[in-house]
C-alpha cells in the first residue's frame, strides 16, 4: 500500500512550487475553473444544482485508505491541492472558506482573481486551536440567509454532497448544525459529475501521463516478470507481484519512465489473480496464492497509476496453453471491447457504447452474452469510477469530446472442461484508458497490446514431455528405456501427424486462393525485364557558332557541351560523349600512337536501345574510327580525358533515370520548437553516401511525420516517410558486432545516387583493438578483464539508447493520425533463425512476427509473410548435410528468391515455423527451374487449376507413383567394397545437382584408365582378330552373343558409376 494518501500537498497543476512557499496556487486554472462552476452552476441550476442558492463542501481529514470523494476532487479541481477539514461555501456574491491558519495564509492569494474574474467576494475564516468553530459556522449561515435568492421558497434551498458522511469532530459539528438550520437541503452530486466530466487541455495531459505510466509498467515490468516466472516455473504469490508492481508505479526510474515520483500514486493496489478464482471488479485484491500457470490457465492483471491525482487503468488476461473454448472467448471479448470503444465518439450516447459490445457477443458467441459484464466500464479522471458517467445499458447521456473512460469489460465465471478443478472456472478481463475525440478515440494504454499473439502462450509440449519421463521414471531402468524411447516416437510422430493435416489444410485453402487471384488476372502484371533505357537527347552544340575554335586539327575533348570533337577530311566533328562505347590507344614499334574510338550503334549485341538509337532508326552511324599520331603524351591525355568525362556523364545519366521512376514523397514536417525529436546520434547509415571524402557519423531525429539523418555536410541528408515506411525493424546487437534500426519501404528513394528500399542506420558497438605488445595476454590480465567490461558497458548503453528511441517512437506511432499505417518495430527471433546463402555469401537468416530477414550482409534480405505463395525446400533427403529453401511470390512475374546451403539440421525447426505462420510448404529432392514452371502457369492457369495446383509439388504423391521404378532400382544391391567408398564419399559438405555430370566424367576417366592395360578379354580378341587373318573365320554363337553384350556394355556408359557414389543414390530416394 502507498504511503501518504490523498495528501493536501500534491499539487494538480503541474506549477512548480517557490522555495519559500512550497504551495503555489495556479491563479490563472483557478480563475478560469472558478467561472466554469459559476457558468454551469447558473445555467443547469434546476436540472442538475437543485434549484441551489448557496453550495456547501466539506472536505474529510487525510485518511491513509485509498479513496475516492467529490468534495477532494473539487479542492484538486479548483486550487490544485486538498485541503482536508476545510469548509467551502459558494454564494452568489460571495465564497467563504472555514479552516486553520496555515490554510487560510495559502487561499489568501485568491481573493484578488475571485474578484476579476467574476466579482465575487472571497471571505476566510480562521478556526483557532481548540475552537469547535460553532461561531464562525453561525456566521457563515447568517450570509447564507442573507444572499440566498430561493424564489417562492421561504427557505434557502443549500445544494451539498449527500453521500459523504462526516469524518472528525469539526465536520461532524458542522453537519449537524446544517441539518438543524432552517435550510433545504438539496444533493448536488450529479452538477458536479458533470462539471468534471469534460476535461480541459491541462486534464488531459494529467491523464495522458499516468496512462503512459500505466502501459509502461504493464509493458516492460509486469508482461517479462510473468514470463520469467513461468518460463522459470517459479513460485511466486499473487500478494508478492502486486507489492512489486506497485513499487515500480511508484519509482517510474525502474523502469526508465521520466516522471517525477512525488506527483504519482497507484489507484487501487494491482491486481493479480489466476487459479479459478478471479473477481472483476476493481475492489477486488490479490490473494496469497502462487500464481498458476499449468496448461489452459488463465491470468488476469490490473493495475492503475495517477499522476497529479488524474486517474487512469488497465487490464489484462493472458492465456496459458488455451483450448478452443479459452481461445474463442477471449477473442470475441476483444472484438467487443473494439466495438466498445470504437463506439466513443462525439455525439453518441453513452448507451451505445455497452450495447456495441453486447450487439457482438450475440452475433459472435450468443451463450456468452449471459456472463457479460453489466457495464462497459465508467467515466475516469479525478476519481476512478465518475458517477454519472456508467457506460450501461440505461445511460442516455451524450457523449463530449474530452471526456475520459475506463473501457472495462470482461466474461465472469465461465467453465471449460478440464480435470483440473483449478482451470475448470476462468474469467477473461479488458480494459483501456480511452479519451472520446471529435471523429476517432484515443487509446491511451494502446501501448501494452491485448492482440491473440501477445498475450497468448504455449508451453504444452514441454509439460507433455516432463510428465512422460515422470511416469517412465515410475517403473524401473529397464521399462525407462523402452518406454520413454516408445512414447518419444510417437510423441514425434502425432506432432508430424498434426502438421501434416495442417498442411493439407493449407494446401487447399492455397489452391483454392490462388486460382481466385489467377482467375482475377492477379498474376498478369507487365514483366519489366529487359526495358528500355531512356536517355535524353544528345545534343552537344545547338548550332555550328558554339564550336570552339579549332587548334591545328587536334582531337579535342569539351568538359563543358561533354563533347568530343574529331577531325574528319579537315573539319572538327562533334560528338556527344554518351555515343562514345570504348576508347583506347596503343603504341607501335616505331613509336607511333594509335586511338581508337568505338561507338554505340543500333542494332549491335550487348548494346542497350535507348529512345536516341530508337528515334532515327533510318540514318547511317559511324561504328568505329582510328587516328595516328606521333604525339603520345596526347593521345593518353585524350583518352583519359573521354574516359573521365564518359563516366561522369554516364553517373549523371543513371543518377537521372533512377530519379525519374521514384514516387513523389510528402514533404517532411519538422518538429517544432516546443516539442523536441526523438534523436539517435553518431550512427552510420547503409548504403553509404558517395564521394570520395572521409565518411562521417550522422543523427536521426523523428519529426511530425517521418524520420531525418544527416550529417555535418550539408549535402548528406535523408528524409524517411512514416507513410513510406513498409517495415521497421530493431535489432540489438548480440552476437553481432552492430546495433541497428532498419526500414524496409514501400517505394524506392536517393540515398546519395543510389536507389535504394532499405535503409540501415547502425551503431559499431566493438572498438577495434590492436595489441601493440603482441604476445598472447592472460584471461586473468587486468587490463583485460577492464577492456572486456568497457565493451560490455557500451555494448549494453547503446542498446539501451535504441530501446529507448524505438519505444518512443512506437508511441509516437500509436497515436491517432498514424494508426492507417499500422506501424511497429518488429525485432527478429534469434533462436528461430537459421544459417544459408541467399545471396553469394552465407548469412544467418532470423524470421520475425511479419518477415524473414537479413539485415547484416549486404544486400539485405527482407521477404514480407503475406506476399509469400509457397515455399519449396529443394535437395532433401536422407544423408544431405544441406537443402535449399525456394520462396516463390504471390506475383509470378517475380523472381524466386533461393536461400542456398541451409544444415539440415535447422530442416525440421524451419518446417514448425512455416507451419505456425500458415505457410504451405513443399519438399523435393531436386532443384527446379522455377522460370519455366512459373510462365507455364500464367499462361494457362485454368489448366495448372485442373491439374490440381501446386500438388504437383507433393513429394509424397510422386512418391506413390514412382513406386514401381523403385522396386527395380532396388534389385542391384552393391557389393562389400562399393558401400565403403561409398561411406568415404558421403564426407562431402554439399552435394549439389551437377553431381550426375560428375559422375559421368568419372566413369569416362575411369574407362581411359582401364585402356591402358589390356585385359584378357582383349588379349583373346587380338589373338581371334589373327586367328581370322589366317582364314579361320568360324566364331562360334556363344561368342558373338558375348561380343555383342560387351558392346552393349561399353554403349551403357552413364549407367555404369564409380562404386562410392552408389549409396548415395539410394539414400536420395
Amino acid at each position: 500500500m502507498a504511503d501518504n494518501r490523498n495528501r493536501n500537498v500534491k499539487p494538480a497543476n503541474g506549477k512548480p512550487a517557490t522555495a519559500a512557499n512550497p504551495y503555489a496556487i495556479n491563479l490563472d486554472n483557478f480563475s478560469k475553473r472558478l467561472k466554469m462552476l459559476y457558468s454551469h452552476w447558473n445555467k443547469h441550476n434546476t436540472d442538475l444544482w437543485g434549484s441551489s442558492s448557496a453550495l456547501t463542501i466539506a472536505t474529510p481529514p487525510v485518511s491513509e485508505d485509498l479513496r475516492y470523494l467529490k468534495s477532494s476532487a473539487l479542492n484538486i479541481w479548483l486550487v490544485g491541492y486538498e485541503f482536508p477539514e476545510t469548509i467551502m461555501v459558494f454564494l452568489k456574491k460571495q465564497i467563504h472558506f472555514l479552516c486553520s491558519q496555515k490554510k487560510a495564509s495559502l487561499l489568501d492569494v485568491v481573493k484578488k482573481s475571485a474578484r476579476e474574474a467574476i466579482d465575487v467576494e472571497v471571505v476566510i475564516h480562521v478556526k483557532a486551536k481548540g475552537d469547535d468553530g460553532t461561531g464562525l459556522m453561525d456566521t457563515i449561515f447568517r450570509a447564507i440567509h442573507s444572499q440566498a435568492s430561493s424564489g417562492d421558497h421561504n427557505v434557502p434551498i443549500v445544494g451539498h454532497i449527500a453521500r459523504e458522511a462526516p469524518e472528525g469532530k469539526f465536520l461532524e459539528t458542522w453537519d449537524e448544525k446544517l441539518k438543524s438550520a432552517k435550510f433545504e437541503l438539496s444533493d448536488v452530486t450529479t452538477g458536479f459529475s458533470e462539471l468534471f466530466a469534460v476535461k480541459d487541455e491541462t486534464e488531459l495531459t494529467n491523464v495522458k501521463k499516468a496512462a503512459f505510466l500505466t502501459s509502461s509498467v504493464m509493458r516492460q515490468f509486469v508482461v517479462p516478470k510473468l514470463e520469467k516466472a513461468i518460463d522459470e516455473e517459479r513460485k511466486v504469490s499473487h500478494s508478492t507481484l502486486m507489492d512489486d508492481t506497485e513499487k515500480t508505479i511508484l519509482e517510474p526510474g525502474r523502469i526508465k519512465v521520466k516522471l517525477k515520483a512525488e506527483n504519482i500514486d497507484i489507484c487501487y493496489p494491482p491486481i493479480f489473480q489466476s487459479g479459478g478464482e478471479f473477481d472483476l471488479k476493481p475492489s477486488a485484491s490479490s490473494n496469497d496464492e502462487n500464481l498458476y500457470y499449468d496448461s489452459t490457465s488463465v491470468i488476469i492483471c490490473a493495475l492503475g497509476s495517477r499522476y497529479n491525482s488524474y486517474c487512469s487503468n488497465i487490464a489484462r488476461t493472458f492465456l496459458i496453453d488455451a483450448n478452443s473454448k479459452q481461445s474463442k472467448a477471449y477473442e470475441v471479448l476483444l472484438k467487443a471491447h473494439e466495438a466498445a470503444i470504437g463506439a466513443l465518439k462525439s455525439g453518441n450516447k453513452v448507451n451505445s457504447v455497452y450495447q456495441a459490445a453486447v450487439s457482438v457477443v450475440e452475433k459472435e458467441a450468443p451463450e456468452l452474452a449471459a456472463n457479460l459484464t453489466k457495464t462497459a466500464g465508467t467515466g475516469i479522471g479525478l476519481e476512478f469510477r465518475e458517477t454519472g458517467l456508467s457506460l450501461n445499458a440505461k445511460n442516455d447521456r451524450i457523449l463530449k469530446p474530452g471526456m475520459v473512460f475506463n473501457v472495462s469489460l470482461g466474461f465472469q465465471n465461465l467453465q471449460t472442461e478440464t480435470n483440473n478443478p483449478k482451470t475448470r472456472k476462468y474469467s477473461v478481463l479488458l480494459a483501456d484508458t480511452v479519451i472520446v475525440g471529435e471523429k476517432v478515440p484515443d487509446v491511451l494504454t494502446s501501448k501494452s497490446s491485448k492482440a491473440v499473439k501477445d498475450v497468448a502462450y504455449s508451453f504444452n509440449e514441454d509439460d507433455e514431455e516432463e510428465k512422460m519421463k515422470v511416469k517412465a521414471e515410475d517403473n524401473g531402468n529397464e521399462t525407462l528405456f523402452s518406454k520413454t524411447t516408445l512414447r518419444s516416437d510417437n510423441h514425434e510422430m502425432s506432432k508430424e501427424e498434426l502438421r501434416r493435416q495442417h498442411q493439407a489444410e493449407l494446401a487447399r485453402q492455397k489452391n483454392e486462393e490462388t486460382a481466385r487471384r489467377l482467375a482475377g488476372g492477379g498474376a498478369n502484371a507487365a514483366d519489366n525485364r529487359g526495358a528500355v533505357k531512356t536517355v535524353g537527347d544528345l545534343i552537344a552544340y545547338k548550332n555550328v557558332n558554339d564550336l570552339p575554335p579549332p587548334r591545328d586539327l587536334m582531337i579535342q575533348v569539351d568538359q563543358k557541351n561533354e563533347a568530343i570533337l574529331l577531325p574528319i577530311y579537315g573539319s572538327m566533328v562533334p560528338f556527344h560523349v554518351a555515343t562514345v562505347k570504348s576508347v583506347s590507344s596503343q603504341q607501335d614499334s616505331n613509336r607511333t600512337s594509335y586511338i581508337r574510338i568505338i561507338f554505340n550503334v543500333p542494332g549491335t549485341s550487348f548494346t542497350p536501345h535507348d529512345a536516341n538509337s530508337l528515334k532515327f532508326q533510318g540514318s547511317i552511324y559511324l561504328k568505329e574510327v582510328s587516328f595516328r599520331s606521333k604525339d603520345s603524351r596526347h593521345i593518353i591525355e585524350v583518352v583519359q580525358q573521354i574516359k573521365t568525362l564518359r563516366r561522369q556523364v554516364n553517373s549523371r545519366e543513371s543518377e537521372r533515370a533512377e530519379r525519374a521512376t521514384l514516387v513523389t514523397q510528402e514533404r517532411l514536417q519538422l518538429a517544432s520548437a516546443k516539442f523536441k525529436p526523438i534523436k539517435l546520434h553518431d550512427l552510420w547509415i547503409r548504403p553509404p553516401f558517395g564521394g570520395r571524402g572521409r565518411k562521417l557519423t550522422g543523427s536521426l531525429e523523428a519529426h511530425t511525420n517521418g524520420f531525418r539523418y544527416s550529417t555535418s555536410r550539408p549535402d548528406e541528408r535523408v528524409d524517411v516517410m512514416f507513410g513510406n515506411i513498409k517495415h521497421a525493424f530493431f535489432q540489438p546487437a548480440e552476437r553481432e558486432m552492430i546495433t541497428l534500426v532498419h526500414f524496409h519501404l514501400h517505394n524506392h528513394i536517393m540515398v546519395g545516387n543510389k536507389k535504394t528500399k532499405d535503409v540501415q542506420f547502425y551503431i559499431e558497438v566493438m572498438d577495434i583493438v590492436q595489441t601493440l605488445g603482441g604476445g598472447k595476454r592472460s584471461a586473468y590480465d587486468p587490463d583485460e578483464i577492464e577492456e572486456e567490461q568497457r565493451e560490455r558497458d557500451r555494448k549494453n548503453k547503446i542498446n539501451t539508447d535504441f530501446q529507448n528511441f524505438v519505444n518512443r517512437v512506437n508511441d509516437l506511432w500509436g497515436q491517432p493520425q498514424f494508426k492507417a499505417f499500422d506501424l511497429e518495430f518488429d525485432q527478429p527471433m534469434r533462436e528461430l533463425g537459421f544459417h544459408g546463402v541467399p545471396h553469394k555469401a552465407s548469412a544467418f537468416i532470423v524470421p520475425t512476427s511479419n518477415c524473414l530477414v537479413e539485415l547484416i550482409e549486404t544486400p539485405f534480405v527482407v521477404i514480407t509473410l503475406s506476399e509469400i505463395e509457397i515455399v519449396n525446400l529443394e535437395r532433401v533427403g536422407l544423408g544431405q548435410k544441406n537443402f535449399d529453401m525456394t520462396i516463390v511470390f504471390k506475383d509470378f512475374k517475380r523472381d524466386v528468391l533461393r536461400i542456398d546451403s541451409i544444415p539440415s539440421t535447422s530442416l525440421d525447426g524451419i518446417k514448425e515455423w512455416l507451419n505456425t505462420t500458415d505457410l504451405k510448404y513443399y519438399e523435393s529432392r531436386l532443384n527446379l527451374n522455377w522460370r519455366p514452371i512459373l510462365k507455364t502457369i500464367t499462361d494457362d492457369p485454368e489448366k495448372f487449376i485442373e491439374d490440381g495446383g501446386w500438388e504437383f509439388l507433393n513429394m509424397e504423391v510422386s512418391d506413390s507413383e514412382s513406386e514401381n521404378s523403385e522396386e527395380s532400382d532396388q534389385g542391384y544391391v552393391p557389393s562389400d567394397v562399393q558401400s565403403e567408398s561409398g561411406s568415404e564419399d558421403e564426407d562431402d559438405d554439399s552435394e549439389s545437382l551437377v553431381e550426375s555430370e560428375d559422375d559421368d566424367e568419372e566413369d569416362s576417366d575411369e574407362d581411359s584408365e582401364e585402356d591402358e592395360g589390356k585385359t584378357w578379354e582383349e588379349l583373346e580378341r587380338e589373338a581371334s582378330y589373327a586367328d581370322r587373318e589366317k582364314g579361320d573365320d568360324s566364331d562360334s554363337e556363344e561368342e558373338r552373343k558375348r561380343r555383342k553384350m560387351k558392346a552393349f556394355g561399353k554403349g551403357r556408359v552413364p549407367d555404369k558409376r564409380p562404386s562410392g557414389n552408389l549409396p548415395k543414390r539410394s539414400k536420395l530416394r
